[in-house]
């Protein structure tokens, strides 16, 4: 549960919106948005039993924040309502299932506003026809008039629904903010010593289905620094190389290509300064969908800023060790660069299904 201040352009004092929000999409936004503007202060409601996979309490609780930082936002299941019950020294309740009648719902929305928040609403924002009786419950639950606005019930300003958009998330992805897409693009990364041609692979991966490829930020920061890394920027990079994996997921097209990961970075960091930061070392166990790791199976190429081919077949051997170590499912990728590509690409088709369906989008 979260509050924060709002500063809206104000027609009521109070507003709310319930929805799943599974996903959140831009017909919820344009719900949400209108409600933003016509009222002093926002509560957005978010519920759903059962619960829609891939899309748990905290990640729904994430986009709205992210999309309405000014409203408050109360993202509930079962565990987390009971929670609150006991915080409040109240008698534990579950949620209504979806399939409930709306009598139900009204009633659990009423008291989760006046119960578990101490607070009312003079309005009530939804694109549904429901939204009137809903409107009246909470005016007699609450003791004072609650208005109904209905916004865009025709679906004419946006044209989705939340059944159409799971049905087909990476189609209809236009429907949705970036940073709300971002999280169903899965994740390729690319692994492998120097001069294993791991960029050039991720790079070749990105344009064979037609997507993003997030740079190797360790090496732009090593230029800026002129090859001279303190400890503390060892942590920097690695944060940073997530960070633009999240800034491009969103841009991409149902997978991501990834130009290594934090695991490289804590690599260096042991062999530059033999020890790691805590938060890096976290950050080493970050999950992919699928992880390959270029072998070194061709003559090494000095560049001029590389440490030679025994430090390569070092840093292969390390990832073997610590792949193996920590579980991790990868794909070796020897042989020439069109057989590379060929294996990845299979291996992503066996994880997800043909690559041609989705290239036609």
């Amino acid at each position: 549960m979260t509050r924060s201040g709002a500063n809206f352009q104000a027609g009521f004092k109070a507003g709310l919106v319930v929805g799943k929000f599974c996903p959140l999409h831009k017909g919820h936004e344009l719900l949400i948005g209108q409600a933003a503007a016509q009222c002093g202060t926002l509560l957005v409601i978010s519920y759903t039993k059962p619960e829609f996979p891939g899309m748990p309490p905290a990640l729904r609780e994430t986009w709205l924040r992210e999309r309405f930082p000014e409203a408050t936002v109360v993202v509930l299941d079962d565990e987390r309502l009971a929670g609150h019950c006991r915080r409040l020294g109240l008698p534990i309740r579950t949620m209504p299932a979806n399939a409930a009648p709306d009598a139900e719902h009204r009633a659990f929305v009423a008291w989760v506003c006046t119960a578990l928040l101490g607070r009312t609403v003079d309005a009530v924002f939804t694109s549904e026809s429901y939204g009137d009786g809903f409107a009246q419950a909470l005016a007699a639950a609450f003791g004072h008039p609650v208005r109904h606005v209905s916004v865009d019930p025709g679906r004419h300003a946006v044209r989705v629904s939340g059944t159409a958009v799971r049905a087909d998330v990476h189609g209809r992805r236009a429907m949705l903010a970036p940073s709300v897409y971002g999280h169903f693009v899965r994740r390729a990364c690319v692994l492998g010593g120097e001069s294993s041609g791991k960029t050039s692979m991720a790079e070749a991966l990105a344009a064979a289905i037609g997507s993003a490829c997030v740079p190797e930020f360790g090496r732009t920061w090593w230029e800026h620094r002129r090859g001279e890394l303190a400890f503390d920027d060892l942590l920097h990079i690695g944060r940073e190389q997530v960070a633009a994996e999240e800034r491009l997921a969103g841009t991409a097209r149902h997978w991501l290509s990834c130009d290594t990961s934090p695991m490289t970075t804590l690599f260096y960091s042991r062999d530059l300064f033999d020890r790691a930061d805590p938060a890096l070392e976290t950050l080493a166990e970050r999950r992919y969908d699928a992880v390959f790791l270029c072998a070194p199976d061709f003559p090494f190429v000095q560049d001029g800023t590389r440490r030679g081919d025994a430090f390569r077949l070092r840093q292969h051997a390390w990832y073997l060790e610590q792949l193996a170590a920590r579980g991790v499912p990868y794909v070796t990728l020897a042989g020439s660069p069109a057989r590379r590509l060929a294996l990845a690409l299979a291996s992503i088709e066996a994880t997800d299904g043909p690559l041609s369906n989705k290239e036609k989008r």
